[in-house]
């Protein structure tokens, strides 16, 4: 484990945290973070903390990350006058679950929320408790997607707003205006926008050449309705560039060098509901004049996770031993040290439209990456149970999924788009049982309800009528109507704070 003391500072989306996986929590970078500290005249005051979040956005979709036919000149400048991070990740490629580690700086099996749609648990402490006792105004200006109310209270929270002649809704660009000019004492805001999400702009006559190809997508290249799909994205991302660039108008407008502006998205939208780098790698960029040198870059692995420990060092304060995140503020203050040696990533397929029972959990260093998908087709006689409603459903979930194998193992320094899996690979078993070994050693620190040597596969719900049971349609999938409504309350592991 990496120390929890380092100072890092980053902000956005992107990914990377570890913990109790191999040694202590201490890293070069706590040996550093005090006479960082002393050295950093900007922190001598309280800095202004904005964090703008897109939504559904890959990592590979920026002119700053490579892609050369997508227009995001706001992201751009934000990584020439900052700083770009190339290693950061979130846990879990979907919506709720991402965005509960940023606020919480713990990872969604031990922050609680780990299925799309659900809560945290009641008695987590969030960047609203944490950072108003620092001295902190803490904000929401956009899309939530977080619960239960007692865990966010925020200061102030405004909704995103209508806007016409667009698929979606806007940030609320004319309060966070009204705050910026007024705001009197330190703050911390998050900026959630509702775009690039579908429903995409409706782009006529597109065309394969306007669109860059990657070795996950390659395949689509005469794909119509892909191809349509993808230009109404590269609109849509268009779109949130012009909301950003109204963001650092007013940003740039109202406040002082000393605000620390981070840029991420909450995962990405070619890999959601996996645990491929497609969705858990995010856009980490962050600008802090006088703090982070323009144009700079870090390979570190940062997490979501460790937004909040940096946050809470830059605003004065110590994070608590319970939170899975480290500082990265030494990387913001120009320091190469490691703030984690492994990032997590957790996939639960349940609880959603195309709900189906087929969990995977992963670990990943900078080069070396493992996932365990534990109901595949390969083991999915060893997860059946004496019940055939049940078995129906376990059965169904390891055919939704029959080309991911039991495990799977990638380089990702020669292969940084996972399609060549290494796991049978006799060359490499010793990185193959150290990385299981770490795993399985996290997942038991973070209370899964997944362990090496379980028996059967867990069927998970929320108590009573909520979310989307298996056994029940949904917009997306329908189930045979001799098994609707066939599983019991004693067939579930039940949630019961979601």
């Amino acid at each position: 484990m990496n120390s929890k003391k380092t100072g890092v500072i980053i902000l956005g989306c992107i990914a990377f945290l570890h913990i109790a996986c191999s040694g202590d929590k201490k890293t070069q970078a706590q040996d550093t973070s005090d006479s960082m500290l002393e050295k950093s005249s900007a922190i001598s005051e309280k800095p202004n903390i904005i964090f703008y979040l897109a939504d559904d956005q890959d990592v590979y979709d920026y002119g700053c990350y490579g892609n050369e036919k997508v227009h995001t000149p706001a992201v751009d400048a934000l990584a020439k006058d900052g700083i770009l991070f190339t290693n950061a990740f979130t846990a879990q490629a979907i919506c709720a679950p991402s965005r509960s580690q940023l606020f919480t700086g713990k990872y969604p099996l031990k922050n609680g929320c780990f299925a799309n749609h659900t809560g945290t648990r009641s008695d987590i402490k969030s960047v609203t408790t944490h950072m108003k006792k620092l001295g902190y105004e803490v904000v929401l200006a956009g899309k939530s997607h977080v619960k239960p109310e007692n865990v966010y209270q925020w200061d102030r929270e405004w909704e995103p707003v209508p806007k016409q002649g667009v698929p979606r809704d806007y940030i609320p660009l004319d309060s966070i205006a009204a705050y910026l000019k007024n705001a009197k004492k330190p703050f911390c805001m998050f900026i959630t926008s509702k775009y690039p999400h579908g429903k995409y702009f409706d782009v006529e006559h597109p065309k394969a050449s306007d669109i860059k190809f990657y070795p996950f997508n390659e395949n689509k290249k005469t794909d119509k309705t892909f191809i349509k799909t993808k230009a109404g994205y590269y609109r849509s991302i268009e779109e949130d560039n012009t909301q950003l660039e109204e963001v650092l108008k007013l940003v740039d407008t109202y406040l002082t060098d000393n605000t620390l502006f981070i840029y991420s998205a909450d995962h990405g939208v070619s890999g959601k509901f996996t645990v491929k780098d497609i969705g858990l790698k995010v856009p980490f960029v962050a600008r802090w004049p006088k703090v982070i040198k323009p144009g700079s870059t870090s390979n570190q692995l940062i997490h979501y996770t460790d937004v909040l420990p940096t946050f809470m060092e830059i605003a004065g304060g110590k994070f608590p031993e319970d939170m899975d995140g480290n500082s990265f503020l030494p990387l913001l203050q120009g320091k190469d040290v490691e703030v984690n040696n492994y990032v997590y990533g957790v996939r639960t397929n349940q609880n959603i439209l195309n709900s189906e029972i087929f969990p995977s959990r992963m670990i990943r260093d900078k080069r070396y990456k493992y996932i365990r998908n534990f109901n595949s087709i390969e083991v999915v006689e060893q997860n059946l149970t004496g019940k055939p409603n049940v078995n129906y459903f376990i059965e169904r979930g390891a055919k939704a999924h029959k080309n991911e194998p039991f495990e799977e193992l990638y380089d990702l320094q020669n292969d940084p788009f996972e399609q060549h899996n290494l796991a049978s690979n006799p060359d490499y078993k010793s990185i193959k049982e150290k990385l299981i070994k770490d795993m399985f050693s996290w997942m038991k620190a973070q209370g899964d309800i997944l362990s090496e040597n379980m028996i059967g596969i867990p069927i998970i719900t929320p108590k009573g009528n909520r979310g989307f049971k298996l056994d029940q349609d949904t917009p997306r999938r329908k189930i045979p109507e001799a098994r609707k409504n066939t599983l019991t309350k004693d067939d579930y592991i039940v949630i019961e704070h979601w």
